[in-house]
């Protein structure tokens, strides 16, 4: 190693953190520090290039602890990539459509979206700044479609604007030119014609099916965004009616009665297997239902059989399907039992019965059905309460109901063994870190029971691009779908005449209606690669080239809890489109919990925004903490008590004072390794090769934290211990002695300021200016063979004698004595290879242990057997 050294400057005299990430921040977006470069990145080999599919965050409302935790990750290897001299394509997202925002904006503004509504270009919202919380629609001024989208675009830029200067304050190292939003024209088209693309190969479809339905928010919901809630519950005892006697089965929710199709059993069930085949009759409506076998029915809960009704759960749209039964539906989008009963329902009894329930919600129609069954003798028993886990929308305060609806659908494995098994094995290729997330993935693909519902009855989101025929009449011919070309896109057709005809036609017979749903927010962020990368984007989006370049990319960093979403849907999309995964390597970062051990969420309250702990502690001391945590591995953090955040704090000001300290040596005209001639410095310089090959190791494998853990020991170490023993030969008159110590503090300082560089960027910046030109960030991440030389292995030095300075440190405290105390003579006792690894250093123990004759021993142990101090020293020879 033979560098020349840059002579010190504006070291100043009390270091400090504070107003590091303006001055910093300013400087790298003033430099262009972390701009992509695309044309050097295009001309150099792809293993030169490292491309991240960053998370893009939801915008709508604030960051929270968990987003600097998750990002602070992606960012350690960012910076790492970067150091290794990788063109580093780290953009960032937007994620912006969807119901957050929709819910947030309704709340903010005070108004509700009614498409029915004509455009008002005067409109202004009743107020601005609402709380984000709940307010109830009858509150919320109606306004057009148009005019609620305008209000959701103009909050979320605002957020955005919030979002990134956080971001920057952290010291996210993205290229804030490569930016994006999923709601943006650009991402509006790639949305749509991958789409498009979809429905060309037969991958997405319409049909009419029994729907997971949010009754609050008047929409569909996806498997993935299901949760199970244990919720209170009723079992009740019915008596149906056979040829042989009444069978009875026991549910809690009598209220379906009327949507009754069949009873099922186990077909093993030795209890029915001489009913199976016959049929019987429900109680009070009177409806002849089969009974049937199915290997799902569990002979241990209830009574062993149950009723099929259309549709209590998702057991039952199974079993509708697998045993092709009639659809007898009876709740509505509004959650409340429709007017018209089935009509299956023929006799006036029944009719009457049913009369009683249309129009009620579900709550009040169980309470009606239990009181008819009372009354008909049909109730056997009291009703017995429960737990039980009941199906909710992630983001929804009640229950879901099951509808039947017209809906569009991407297969996603779930019926096609053969994409099933390819999406397994893309996972198996995929290097997962910790690799124990894979098994979540793939029980995600193997639990599949449906494809991907992909249309959402929402307003601000990417349009479905399809209009339909009308007939004579003026009913949708759905089967005759209109789809723009490519050239078109991107297109809203509740606003865009379809192609071939124009906006008089609209709603007329003859003519054609437009598609009024939208995609699920997860079919434009499963898109995010082509979005980041420029793929077949609209003509002043697409670059073709940076994304033959980006894709597949690197790493996909996320959340472990989006694994079924986020990281699923990618996948998938990748297949169908590109038939390879999206990626080489998936990052998985743990929760962050509470001091209780809970995971920090909105709904439960308990989340902390992080612009308060990044003023009061700095952002280097909260990326410090996020980085100690190990991928896959939850968090806890107090706010009251953030004790990794001041252990951050404490490492970043002692870089910087360690710094100051070393940088007042003056420097030889090189660090050539061959001025480092003292034992002791060689030993300390083996040793931080030896940490260097650690951390390549450890960030290699995106572990971080364990590269910052070897990083920050050998620190404390070399503070605590090598700057107390070659700081007298470093302040002594200069020769090769002394010189060896300065080039060795100066060489492993710079080793140690772009270790700690991806954790701690604002300190190691700082740092880095006062002796060397340029960033300290784009400086080449230390290599451990340019830290050695051919000294032989001296590698035990530095410890051995760290812990004979620690023995006489502690004799001295043992005496009461200060450490400035003189010692007349000490005896240092131990195995023969440490006395004589400790001999060679024995001239720099003896400088700042004071002491006048140093005496060696052998023994089992390495101890201080024998410290004799001189006298008390007077103030004046202090």
């Amino acid at each position: 190693m033979s560098a020349a050294i840059v002579p010190t400057r504006n070291v100043p005299d009390k270091p400090a953190l504070e107003g590091l990430e303006a001055k910093w921040g300013g400087h790298w977006q003033a430099e262009g520090t972390f701009v992509f470069d695309r044309a050097a990145a295009l001309a150099a080999e792809r293993r030169c290039l490292y491309s991240i599919d960053t998370p893009p965050p939801t915008a709508s409302g604030s960051l929270h602890i968990g987003h600097v935790f998750s990002y602070t990750h992606t960012d350690v290897i960012a910076r790492y990539q970067r150091m290794l001299g990788k063109h580093v394509f780290y953009p960032m997202g937007w994620d912006d459509n969807g119901l957050p925002t929709e819910r947030r904006v309704q709340n903010y503004y005070g108004v509700r979206c009614d498409p029915s509504l004509p455009y008002d270009a005067d409109f202004t919202p009743p107020f601005e700044g609402g709380d984000n919380k709940s307010s109830k629609a009858a509150d919320q001024k109606p306004i057009s479609r148009r005019n609620f989208i305008e209000l959701c675009e103009r909050l979320t830029v605002e957020d955005e604007k919030q979002f990134e200067a956080l971001w920057r304050s952290l010291g996210l190292s993205v290229d804030w030119s490569q930016t994006y939003r999923t709601i943006g024209h650009e991402a509006l088209f790639t949305s749509q014609l991958a789409f498009l693309r979809n429905i060309e190969r037969g991958e997405a479809y319409q049909a009419m099916a029994p729907t997971l339905w949010d009754i609050t928010f008047r929409t569909a919901v996806a498997q993935a965004e299901l949760e199970d809630r244990e919720q209170p519950g009723t079992y009740h005892r019915v008596a149906f009616h056979g040829e042989d006697g009444p069978v009875y089965i026991e549910t809690t929710r009598p209220e379906l009665l009327p949507a009754c199709v069949a009873l099922v059993a186990h077909p093993d069930d030795e209890r029915y297997q001489p009913l199976f085949g016959t049929t019987v009759k429900t109680p009070v409506f009177g409806v002849e239902v089969p009974v049937l076998a199915h290997h799902l029915a569990q002979p241990d809960k209830g009574s062993g059989i149950a009723m099929i009704c259309t549709f209590g759960d998702i057991t039952d749209v199974v079993w509708w399907r697998e045993l092709d039964l009639p659809n007898r539906a009876i709740i509505g989008f509004d959650g409340r039992i429709v007017s018209e009963a089935p009509l299956a329902i023929t006799t006036d009894a029944g009719k009457a019965a049913y009369a009683e329930l249309a129009g009620k919600t579900v709550f009040s129609a169980k309470q009606a059905v239990v009181e008819q069954l009372r009354e008909s003798g049909d109730l056997i028993g009291d009703p017995k309460p429960i737990q039980h886990p009941v199906k909710f929308f992630e983001k929804g305060d009640k229950p879901l109901e099951i509808v039947s609806t017209r809906q569009w659908y991407v297969k996603n494995g779930a019926r096609d063994e053969k994409l099933r098994a390819r999406l397994i094995e893309l996972g198996q290729q995929l290097d997962w870190h910790p690799e124990f997330m894979r098994v979540r993935y793939e029980n995600w693909v193997n639990g599949l029971t449906g494809d991907w519902l992909i249309s959402r009855q929402r307003f601000f989101g990417v349009p479905i691009p399809i209009w339909y025929p009308l007939d004579g009449d003026g009913n949708p011919r759905f089967d005759e779908p209109i789809l723009p070309t490519e050239g078109q896109l991107p297109v809203d057709p509740s606003s865009d005449a379809a192609p071939g005809f124009d906006e008089s036609a609209r709603n007329q017979p003859n003519g054609f209606v437009g598609e009024h749903d939208v995609m699920d927010t997860w079919m434009t962020s499963s898109l995010t690669p082509q979005l980041a990368g420029g793929w077949r984007r609209g003509p002043a989006g697409r670059d073709d080239d940076l994304f033959a370049a980006v894709f597949p990319f690197d790493l996909r960093p996320q959340g472990q809890d989006i694994i079924r979403t986020w990281l699923f849907s990618t996948m998938l999309r990748s297949q169908l489109e590109f038939g390879v995964a999206p990626w080489s390597h998936a990052a998985l970062s743990g929760f962050i919990v509470d001091p209780d051990r809970k995971k920090m969420s909105k709904s439960k309250g308990n989340v902390v925004t992080p612009a308060d702990i990044l003023e009061q502690h700095g952002s280097d001391a909260v990326r410090y903490w996020a980085a100690s945590s190990r991928l896959g591995t939850d968090a806890s953090f107090d706010p009251q008590n953030p004790t990794q955040i001041k252990i951050g704090r404490r490492l970043a000001i002692k870089i910087l004072n360690a710094a100051k300290f070393i940088l007042t040596f003056e420097a030889p005209p090189s660090d050539e390794l061959d001025l480092v001639t003292e034992p002791l410095d060689q030993s300390m310089l083996q040793n931080l090769a030896k940490v260097v090959a650690d951390a390549t190791t450890a960030l290699d494998g995106y572990d971080h934290a364990r590269a910052l853990e070897v990083t920050e020991t050998f620190f404390w170490t070399f503070c605590d211990d090598y700057l107390e023993l070659a700081k007298e030969r470093a302040y002594s008159e200069v020769s090769p002695q002394q010189t060896s110590a300065v080039v060795a503090l100066r060489v492993a300082l710079s080793a140690m300021l772009r270790l700690f560089a991806p954790v701690v960027p604002f300190a190691t910046e700082e740092a880095w200016s006062w002796f060397n030109t340029g960033s300290v960030h784009v400086a080449s991440w230390p290599a451990a063979d340019t830290l050695t030389a051919d000294w032989g292995d001296r590698t035990a030095v530095l410890g051995h004698v760290g812990k004979a300075l620690t023995g006489i440190r502690g004799a001295k405290t043992a005496a009461k004595a200060s450490q400035k105390t003189l010692v007349d003579s000490a005896v240092i006792a131990g195995p023969d290879a440490e006395i004589a690894a400790i001999r060679l250093a024995a001239d720099d123990l003896r400088s700042v242990g004071r002491i006048a004759e140093l005496r060696f021993e052998s023994a089992d142990e390495l101890a201080v057997t024998d410290i004799l101090l001189a006298q008390a020293l007077s103030e004046e020879e202090r």
